[in-house]
């Protein structure tokens, strides 16, 4: 018997697999018409629904969708490494807890900021998994378990949702780009799993998540809002149609939460100054903090996003100043007008104790293998 036929056979019997299978196959030097190789058009192929959920039916200290609606200030909680490049799990918890301490209502674990785009999944998940054991129920924990991959999206939320995190933070896939309709069905795959935050950000993926996609999928139970970093026209849209917003730009979330409906942001600047960032959300219309806070966001954003926050954070000593790569700190001169606006601001508003210094470049740590 040919290998090929040996191998068939070891998994199933010729005659049984191949009357099943999408491809069929013939005996070599048959002459038979109906024993060619045939291909059956893959939508023919398709089975719905052959993906079994990895879902328990235990009752879950869960989060509602609603629950999730009404956060205001979410923090994109930065994670700190060790000199090896490992996660340093006691700064992070530091990191947690005066997020909490100073009004924060929820964190996003892995996000852009987080750097779950240098985690391997493993990591990721047992970040995730940690915050909600050591502050599940302090703070919401949002975890970022979105892919331009279907597949890993799926996998990624199921994990995220069986190690207790409250709600799951999603983007479209970038790079390999897909149609409208693909986004709303990648959408779709992840949205039964538990309270979903859907990203918007252009500059980052390459492509707009138009509203007729975001309505398309907003009557799903499970669809808490979008992170929206299109600009203020695009909140009023959703919020004159019921769609909770969150603004995803630091120095635009004072006019999207008080002039355009926004409920809240996922705030960068908050990893630095969470008080303050909680006060301009939920005190009224704050011009004056709005424009005092300005040059510092404008300094966070002058690169692009995590290297200014983490740069920040080792410079006010909470953090190690050690960096994964490809980031790399600020330089000297940054550093230098981060320390004015520490200053300008009050240091006694930014987290942690100790005096905010420059930094030489020789105290960073650049880790490449991690």
């Amino acid at each position: 018997m040919p290998a090929v036929y040996q191998q068939i056979s070891a998994f199933k019997s010729y005659n049984s697999w191949g009357k099943d299978s999408v491809f069929q196959f013939v005996r070599p030097n048959s002459t038979s018409p109906h024993n060619s190789a045939r291909w059956i058009a893959p939508s023919a192929a398709i089975i719905p629904n052959f993906h079994l959920p990895m879902r328990s039916y235990e009752v879950k200290n869960r989060t509602s969708t609603d629950d999730i609606k009404s956060l205001r200030l979410i923090t994109a909680i930065k994670t700190p490494y060790l000199p090896d490049g490992r996660f340093d799990l006691e700064a992070y918890d530091d990191l947690v807890n005066m997020q909490i301490e100073d009004g924060a209502d929820g964190v996003i674990v892995g996000g852009t900021t987080g750097e779950g785009q240098l985690m391997s999944w493993d990591e990721h998940i047992m970040l995730i998994g940690h915050t909600i054991n050591c502050f599940g129920t302090s703070i919401k924990v949002i975890g970022n378990t979105g892919s331009n991959s279907t597949r890993e999206a799926v996998h990624a939320t199921e994990q995220g949702f069986a190690v207790g995190m409250h709600a799951a933070l999603h983007i479209n896939p970038y790079y390999g780009k897909t149609s409208l309709e693909g986004m709303v069905a990648h959408f779709q795959c992840v949205l039964p799993m538990g309270p979903t935050i859907v990203y918007n950000v252009p500059s980052r993926t390459g492509q707009d998540i138009p509203p007729r996609v975001i309505h398309s999928i907003a009557g799903s139970a499970n669809f808490a809002g979008v992170k929206e970093c299109v600009g203020h026209d695009r909140v009023s849209e959703y919020t004159k149609n019921g769609v909770t917003v969150w603004s995803g730009n630091d120095d635009e979330c004072h006019d999207s939460k008080w002039d355009h409906g926004a409920t809240g942001v996922i705030s960068v600047t908050s990893n630095l100054v969470p008080g303050l960032m909680r006060e301009l959300l939920s005190q009224g219309k704050n011009p004056s903090l709005n424009k005092k806070l300005l040059p510092l966001m404008k300094w966070l954003f002058g690169e692009p996003n995590p290297i200014g926050v983490n740069t920040a954070l080792a410079q006010l000593g909470v953090i190690r100043p050690i960096f994964r790569l490809p980031y790399v700190p600020l330089p000297l001169a940054k550093r230098v007008e981060f320390v004015k606006i520490v200053n300008e601001i009050g240091r006694e508003n930014f987290i942690g104790e100790k005096d905010v210094q420059v930094l030489e470049d020789d105290d960073f740590v650049l880790v490449g293998r991690y």
